[in-house]
């Protein structure tokens, strides 16, 4: 009943090498090649220790196998930075998360997937015409995490563990998914939510090869700077040589950050290239580089927290847990800040 592909997933999502594995096990690095490559399976007292090393119960190690995702199907924000071990980890950990979903689904009718492919549109065109078919006008985007899962995509928390890994979205069976860092401020999980919305509609036809990661995603946040503050609404306000006071007034209703509002300013020719640098200097100076002085509530999950808090039905961390041979803090994990913690 042992399966291979679960000892590898499991290893993966921890981000332990086979090296780490075996100090922690006390099984050897050949012999955990072996049982990987299915070569031959471990005694059942061998089975315990491996389980007990990986924290997860033996009959995590016995379950179907899932089809892990793949690196290639997966945008990331910052692959560049992330070594191949820490990537290999969140990704282990969605291909769990994507588990996670389906207990949902077996229990719970989501919202059909509406996210329309135009990768033969230029970013600022694709976004302005996703905000038609939505029916969105050129008003703020009021929540984006409840606009993606209104429109089909599910939205989970990444493992935090590896900051140097971003955000990151990918198709599956025809479903997408977006995992957010939410231990972001909450203009930065907007944008980013945005950021992933552009891949999906921009690059969803697209091996994501890493030759071509700095083009898609100049094109992800041209589209998600467009989308979240459309070009006619902007230009409409009167900021043209805005000053640092109009800036923050125009990011607290665009609910973005105030270097994202001062980018889409000079962006679109609002302010000079020397009004541009003077305003980012000064924002630098108090404090908007590094965080957002006072920035919005980061947003949470509507979808999840009917799911996991519903007063008719609902289906708990716990009861998700053992459903998958996981413990409820790993569960928790997927859902982290999205829902409140006691889910």
């Amino acid at each position: 009943m042992f399966n291979p592909s679960r000892l590898r997933l499991a290893r993966l999502r921890l981000g332990y090498t086979l090296t780490k594995l075996a100090e922690v096990s006390g099984v050897s690095p050949r012999t955990l090649t072996d049982y990987e490559n299915g070569h031959r399976p471990p005694t059942s007292d061998t089975l315990v220790k491996l389980a007990d090393a990986l924290s997860v119960p033996v009959a995590f190690l016995e379950r179907e196998s899932i089809e892990p995702v793949a690196a290639g199907a997966a945008s990331f924000r910052k692959l560049s930075k992330a070594s191949a071990r820490r990537r290999d980890a969140v990704l282990a950990k969605a291909s769990l998360a994507l588990e996670f979903f389906e207990t949902i689904e077996d229990r719970f009718r989501l919202p059909t997937p509406d996210i329309p492919t135009l990768d033969k549109l230029a970013p600022d065109q694709a976004s302005e015409l996703v905000r038609h078919r939505w029916n969105l006008g050129d008003r703020p985007i009021s929540n984006m995490v409840h606009l993606l899962e209104a429109k089909g995509v599910r939205v989970a928390s990444l493992n935090h563990a590896y900051d140097d890994v971003d955000a990151f979205c990918f198709y599956r069976d025809g479903v997408p998914y977006i995992f957010l860092n939410t231990d972001k401020t909450g203009e930065r999980q907007r944008f980013d939510a945005a950021h992933e919305l552009g891949h999906l509609v921009l690059h969803s036809e697209l091996e994501m090869d890493p030759s071509t990661s700095k083009e898609r995603e100049a094109e992800a946040n041209a589209f998600a700077s467009s989308f979240l503050m459309p070009k006619t609404a902007v230009e409409s306000q009167q900021m043209r040589a805005a000053s640092v006071e109009r800036v923050l007034v125009a990011r607290s209703y665009w609910k973005v950050s105030a270097m994202a509002m001062t980018h889409r300013l000079h962006e679109l020719d609002l302010l000079t290239d020397w009004q541009y640098r003077s305003v980012c200097i000064t924002l630098s100076d108090r404090g908007f580089r590094r965080a957002e002085p006072g920035g919005i509530v980061p947003e949470t999950s509507q979808l999840l927290r009917k799911v996991m808090f519903g007063a008719r039905a609902r289906i708990t961390a716990t009861e998700a847990a053992g459903s998958l041979n996981l413990s409820p803090a790993e569960v928790r994990e997927y859902v982290r800040h999205l829902v409140p913690v006691s889910a």
